[in-house]
């Protein structure tokens, strides 16, 4: 893929932002406003208000009126805040330039956004910061989209091409049939695929969606009249005339959400490594080697985010055998050392995994993740396995919570664990994470008859 800038535009807006927030209460030279607290206070209050509110978030598509729509929302919440703080920390005390430091402030904001929505777009009506798309499907709604994106310089957009099943070649920008748009999008790093749903079946759109995930390409919907009500898209206008439906995003698409859940990842796992690992390894180490030769951890190489293979570890619950990397345990494996079979029953087993987190190749939450043998096995039962990959796996999960761990016996038992990875992923907040955590400790205590 190419490399991406845009990504920065929100990080730059916010430092443009606290730039100005302070240079003008530089300028003003008012020690009521001059000073740390006010300072540390306004300059994060702004911040997180932005953040709140999708104040930096700017798509392509926006026009001037919906930059204006935000930055009043964001003013009216500035204004409040702002306010706030003088009825907090100096109530009785008369404070000058009030109305002079907010008017400054929002103006020089106000101004500064605008300038920059203008000039972003003048840079990508010279074609400069485009996004490569393609469009599957030729019915009108298609066509004048096609037209949009072609002649709409400003939105940033590089129409590569169409491809459909009712054109014939020599027609313009024809590409081919839809079957050949895979390679197509591979070659050329297509960003963006859009699809018309009046020419597209579901299970068609379903297939885009997984190569979509599997290579990271956007996914935007061309409506007809029966998909304007679907939950599972937000509608946009492109040129105040044409919708298009675009695929929400998923929470781990989210910037903010990657980094909430890396930082507990973190500190969870330091913690755990700090005041549990540290005394327990040495205890379990001395009893695996006195029951069985060989090491007390067992390192095997598993499928993780994008289905990158990484080292996982665990403590050596088994003797040594030639079928470790292949069978998974069964109920009464022979394979199974009795300190073994304790460490399965009470997870301690996995305690190890939380080296995994601190290393970044796994979550204290997500997935549980797989051999690459069986997940290709897997694969062929459940149609949207792979989107288990778009997450780091994880020690515990909502699956393993909800009963479904250990043997894998019929195909229900995949599907029903891969079910509760999905929902999990299009529905994760820090808060299910932590209800994940505390379910998984109660069943320690407990005891899962699946834990063998």
């Amino acid at each position: 893929m190419r490399k991406r800038y845009s990504i920065y535009i929100p990080l730059v807006l916010v430092l443009v932002d606290v730039f100005i927030i302070n240079t003008v209460i530089y300028l003003i030279n008012d020690k009521d406003y001059l000073n740390p607290k006010f300072l540390g206070y306004i300059n994060l209050f702004w911040i997180l208000s932005g953040v709140i509110t999708n104040f930096y978030k700017i798509y392509r598509h926006y026009n001037y009126f919906k930059v204006i729509s935000a930055l009043s929302t964001q003013a009216i919440i500035f204004v409040l805040g702002f306010f706030t703080f003088f009825t907090i920390f100096r109530e009785g005390d008369i404070v000058n330039n009030q109305t002079k430091v907010l008017l400054s402030i929002i103006l020089s904001i106000v101004i500064a956004r605008l300038l920059f929505v203008y000039a972003i777009r003048k840079y990508r009506r010279r074609g400069n910061n485009y996004r490569k798309v393609i469009v599957l499907g030729a019915d009108e709604s298609a066509k004048k989209l096609i037209e949009i994106l072609k002649n709409k310089k400003s939105l940033g957009y590089q129409f590569l091409g169409y491809f459909s099943n009712k054109e014939e070649d020599g027609t313009e920008n024809f590409l081919g049939s839809i079957s050949k748009y895979e390679s197509f999008a591979l070659a050329e790093e297509v960003d963006e695929v859009y699809c018309s749903l009046a020419e597209l079946k579901s299970k068609q759109i379903k297939k885009v969606k997984k190569f979509a995930i599997k290579h990271k390409r956007g996914v935007k919907l061309i409506p007809n009249s029966n998909e304007l009500n679907t939950k599972n898209v937000s509608a946009q206008y492109y040129d105040d005339s044409m919708l298009i439906l675009n695929v929400k995003k998923l929470p781990f698409d989210l910037p903010e959400n990657r980094i909430i859940k890396r930082v507990f990842d973190f500190l969870f796992a330091a913690f755990v490594c700090l005041f549990i690992i540290s005394w327990l390894y040495p205890i379990l180490w001395i009893l695996i080697k006195l029951e069985s030769r060989g090491p007390a951890i067992f390192k095997q190489e598993r499928e993780g985010f994008n289905g990158e293979e990484f080292v996982c570890y665990k403590f050596r619950s088994m003797r040594i055998n030639q079928e470790a990397d292949k069978v998974h345990a069964t109920k009464n494996d022979r394979r199974v050392t009795k300190l073994g079979s304790f460490l399965r029953k009470t997870s301690l087993d996995e305690i190890p995994q939380f080296f995994n987190v601190l290393l970044g190749s796994m979550s204290v939450v997500g997935p549980r993740p797989h051999l690459e043998s069986l997940a290709l096995e897997y694969q062929k039962d459940v149609d949207n396995y792979l989107e288990r990959h778009a997450v780091k796996p994880g020690i515990t999960g909502l699956a393993q919570i909800s009963g479904y761990r250990g043997e894998i016996k019929k195909k229900s038992d995949i599907k029903n664990r891969v079910r509760l990875d999905i929902f999990y992923i299009e529905n994760w907040s820090f808060i299910l994470d932590v209800k994940i955590v505390v379910s998984t400790v109660l069943n320690i205590f407990k005891g899962d008859e699946n834990a063998y």
